[in-house]
């Protein structure tokens, strides 16, 4: 089978394919005007013939940088008399209790944009108040007419019945042909007012600019004669269809990210690896996640921005903290004379200062350039000169006059500050998960993710670092070795010790149903399914939850097996340091989760396959700044494609390859797996 990953992030466009029997790869700067011209380019440079591909896979940044940047669609929402302020009120928490410019989340739809039509459902789902349909078709009007593009419904209590939204929702395409319609009951099933809002709210906010660009991808791809199937990645971890994605664009919004971490999951089980940090530095974020057992953990909330201030939506996310320290995350100066790094990024136009297209502000990748750990001969395998005169210089006007420092001084302290941030996220990952970092080894990808993964295994205490295959375009390679999936939710609020055999086994017939019908939309067999439920549960008085797997109706009837309350204790106690034991317990939610079994995937075996290396190059020796700026260290610089099996590196050396750069410091050393995979033993601290 011939297939395609094309992962578009927000500095560079990756691409990893399979055709006619070979691996396939570029990199390429993503066209920030129109993403799909780096997608075209992408293809070109690899050699691949779209017209030949059986399937196309794809990650995106553009739900999520559309919410970031803020420039979604105008949008409206509808929802029950008495609730228009929900979504602005938010939680009475306060993250930052000691920050006295904190703001609350702003909402992505302002106040006289939010209308108020008669209904009342209650929590049972029996309705108090009748829908009245013609206040609904007098709002599109008035909607339309104020210019909105999208329109959110959501109603009180329609997790439990949605009937009034799904009636809105028809009025509404019927009568607005033209504004994009979503109701809260097709995105979550889910209790709680603000989190539900606020998701629905953001389908309608990025739907109409998301809607555009798969569009012109479509028109992009059959121009160019493909015929096969597209699919889009979602932030659980699966795919979904293209037409899928159009509806529920929220599902896209860390895309890309996820799908690297498929990868290292993959890898961390062909290693032999129980517990790892998948690490993603990018050109523009950096990304982290705990791997256990080969999986990537799955939780049901995230915040878009942030938890401080940013929207929150509740769906299943792969467990990633995202930090904007990237490449391309520019350097700057505050008022106090502090340093920092991130988190606006210079992104692809202008990029960093070295890339010579007019940036004058300097970036991680300028102060990398400046220690001498990046070759400005040959990045991105040559393609792209990198002038260090013009990345000193920014380096210089920005931050070392400014501070009083030279060059190598400020550089060095760029490039400290950037560790000490993403050091920082891989912490929340693995010691506020409950995981030792000195039991894990670090999977670093991503194109300058190998470049500091050293420096951060060191700051926590990590004592390997695993280099993948490919690490630059590592991310593309992950989405195709996923699978499709869908989650499905329903709120179900029981004492675990009442809950009746039969009830339970309704409600999770219920799920299954529209877990099929799910298949159904996507043209999927259904034999190929595979059903995995869960329950959220609580002890009683708590207000958050934990889900706990479940087999069957039958381990949770009657009080819930010894296996469901065993795993939950167990779970509580990893999480929080203590469990109750003797608690009763509460169930707030079922779950479920489809996946579809896919064939073996070529990327599986290629990474498992023993290498070829390529004839070698001689080494060379460059001078390199690691902790000293006035003492550089004489380091070796090698080729990584010639590398055979077995062959090693002892630092200080950088180990160069076409789309990533990885530096080995002083006393560590590396090994060539037969594989072809760098492990990076680090030399014990004293």
């Amino acid at each position: 089978m011939n297939i395609v990953g094309v992962d578009i992030g927000g500095t560079f466009t990756d691409l990893v394919g399979y055709q006619d029997g070979r691996m396939i790869a570029a990199k390429t700067s993503t066209t920030v005007a129109d993403p799909t011209e780096g997608a075209a380019a992408s293809l070109q440079i690899a050699g691949c013939d779209a017209a030949a591909l059986d399937q196309f896979l794809h990650g995106s940044t553009i739900a999520i940088n559309t919410v970031l940047e803020r420039k979604g669609a105008a949008t409206a929402l509808i929802t029950t008399p008495g609730f228009r302020d929900v979504y602005a009120i938010g939680r009475g928490n306060r993250p930052e209790g000691f920050n006295l410019e904190f703001r609350r989340p702003r909402p992505l739809i302002p106040r006289h944009l939010t209308i108020e039509v008669p209904e009342r459902m209650n929590a049972a789902g029996e309705a108090l108040t009748p829908l009245d349909a013609d206040e609904i078709a007098r709002a599109g009007e008035a909607l339309a007419a104020q210019g909105v593009d999208a329109v959110a419904v959501c109603f009180l209590h329609s997790y439990a019945n949605p009937e009034h939204e799904r009636l809105a929702g028809e009025i509404l395409r019927q009568s607005q042909p033209g504004m994009f319609v979503t109701c809260s009951h097709e995105i979550l099933r889910e209790f709680r007012e603000y989190e539900r809002t606020s998701t629905t709210a953001l389908n309608a906010y990025v739907g109409p600019r998301v809607g555009g660009y798969l569009g012109r991808l479509q028109g992009f791809l059959g121009d160019a004669g493909f015929g096969g199937g597209v699919q889009i990645m979602r932030s659980n971890g699966g795919t979904m269809s293209i037409a899928q994605a159009k509806a529920q664009p929220v599902a896209m919004m860390e895309s890309g990210p996820v799908a690297g971490m498929i990868g290292a999951g993959l890898l961390a089980r062909h290693l032999g690896l129980d517990q790892c940090i998948g690490f993603d530095m990018g050109g523009t974020t950096a990304k982290t996640s705990l791997i256990v057992d080969g999986e990537a953990a799955v939780m049901d909330g995230y915040f878009i921005g942030g938890y401080a201030s940013g929207q929150p939506m509740r769906l299943p996310v792969v467990d990633i903290i995202e930090v904007g320290a990237g490449g391309g995350s520019i350097a700057w100066c505050d008022d106090q004379g502090g340093l920092h790094v991130g988190p606006r990024s210079a992104g692809a136009e202008p990029g960093p200062a070295c890339y010579g297209r007019g940036g004058e502000d300097p970036v991680m990748t300028d102060a990398d350039l400046v220690l001498g750990r990046l070759s400005g001969a040959r990045f991105l395998g040559g393609d792209m000169a990198l002038d260090r005169s013009l990345a000193e210089a920014a380096i210089a006007d920005k931050i070392a006059r400014p501070l009083g420092l030279t060059v190598p001084d400020a550089a060095r302290g760029i490039a400290t500050i950037a560790d000490a941030a993403m050091s920082l996220a891989v912490r929340a990952v693995s010691v506020e998960r409950g995981c030792d970092p000195r039991d894990c080894a670090l999977i670093a990808f991503g194109g300058a993710g190998p470049l500091h993964a050293i420096s951060l295994a060191r700051e926590i205490f990590i004592p390997k670092v695993v280099v993948p295959k490919l690490p630059g375009n590592f991310s593309a390679l992950g989405m195709l070795l996923a699978t499709w999936r869908q989650d499905f939710v329903r709120t179900f609020v029981h004492a675990l010790a009442d809950i009746d055999r039969d009830a339970a086994t309704s409600a999770f017939e219920e799920l299954a149903e529209v877990g099929r019908a799910g298949l159904a939309d996507e043209g999927i067999d259904a034999a190929d399914e595979i059903l995995a439920y869960g329950a959220d549960l609580r002890y009683r008085g708590q207000e958050h939850t934990i889900p706990v797997p479940v087999s069957s109706p039958e381990e949770l009837a009657g009080g819930g097996s010894g296996t469901i309350r065993a795993a939950f204790d167990a779970l509580h106690d990893r999480r929080y340091g203590h469990s109750a034991r003797d608690e009763p317990i509460e169930m707030v939610n079922l779950r479920l989760s489809v996946t579809v079994s896919a064939a073996d995937s070529p990327a599986a075996e290629w990474l498992a396959a023993p290498m070829a290396p390529e004839a070698a190059l001689p080494d060379e020796r460059r001078d390199v700044i690691f902790d000293d700026p006035e003492a550089p260290l004489a380091a070796r610089i090698v080729w990584r494609p010639g590398l055979p099996a077995g062959y090693t590196v002892e630092g200080p050396a950088v180990i160069e390859e076409p789309n990533s750069t990885t530096l080995i410091h002083p006393g560590d050393v590396a090994e060539v797996t037969p594989e072809g995979h760098l492990m990076i033993t680090l030399a014990p601290t004293t």
